[in-house]
């Protein structure tokens, strides 16, 4: 099949782009506003862009409210949604107001941030102090609901020593969730290893 999205149909009971590009990591992104009120929310679109420095980004759409604080305040934090806190990511997907703590309604612990305000995760073993670097206004579906890329340079890193093994992080040990496409979710159980001269 082919079709030119926006252009042309493509003819199936779902859009299939999200299913192509898979699997997409999950930031489980953490905020706060000028007022000290608490956000936290998931994206899928979510990676690592740079290693030296480190930078990741995450892409905001519907759900604004964690692209207004990181314009806001320059700051945010990305932790690694492990499997076993599914429940709670749904939760923090959830369409809230502003002023309403997503950590209260998922029922997490907050614990502080050593470079910026925004609070980390009790039980996520990974967690990523972000100054906002740029954020990029990208096109929406109307000229109304426009989307925007937030790029952040990683200031501090929050790593559990209990995922660290042979002086590794060993993501098996917590199983980072991933989202394909529709409803779908992948997690990362098992790993292999490849080195560049193994095809020389």
């Amino acid at each position: 099949m082919f079709y030119e999205p926006g252009k042309t149909p493509h003819n199936l009971p779902h859009d299939p782009f999200k299913a192509c590009v898979a699997p997409r990591p999950i930031g489980w992104i953490s905020t706060v506003d000028k007022q000290g009120h608490a956000n936290l929310a998931p994206y899928s679109f979510f990676n690592a862009v740079c290693g030296n420095p480190p930078m990741v980004m995450f892409a905001s759409g519907g759900s604004i409210d964690s692209l207004n604080n990181a314009r806001e305040t320059g700051e945010f934090i990305a932790a690694v949604a492990p499997r076993a806190m599914l429940r709670e990511i749904n939760f923090c997907s959830a369409p809230l107001p502003p002023e309403q703590d997503e950590f209260d309604y998922a029922g997490l612990e907050k614990e502080p941030g050593q470079t910026v305000a925004a609070h980390r995760i009790k039980g996520v073993p990974i967690h990523m102090e972000c100054k906002v670097f740029q954020i990029v206004n990208l096109p929406g579906p109307t000229p109304q609901s426009k989307n925007a890329m937030v790029i952040g340079t990683v200031v501090g890193l929050h790593i559990d020593d209990a995922i660290i093994r042979d002086g590794m992080v060993d993501v098996t040990l917590f199983e980072p969730l991933a989202r394909l496409g529709y409803h779908e979710y992948a997690s990362v159980a098992e790993t292999f290893t490849v080195r560049r001269e193994d095809f020389w």
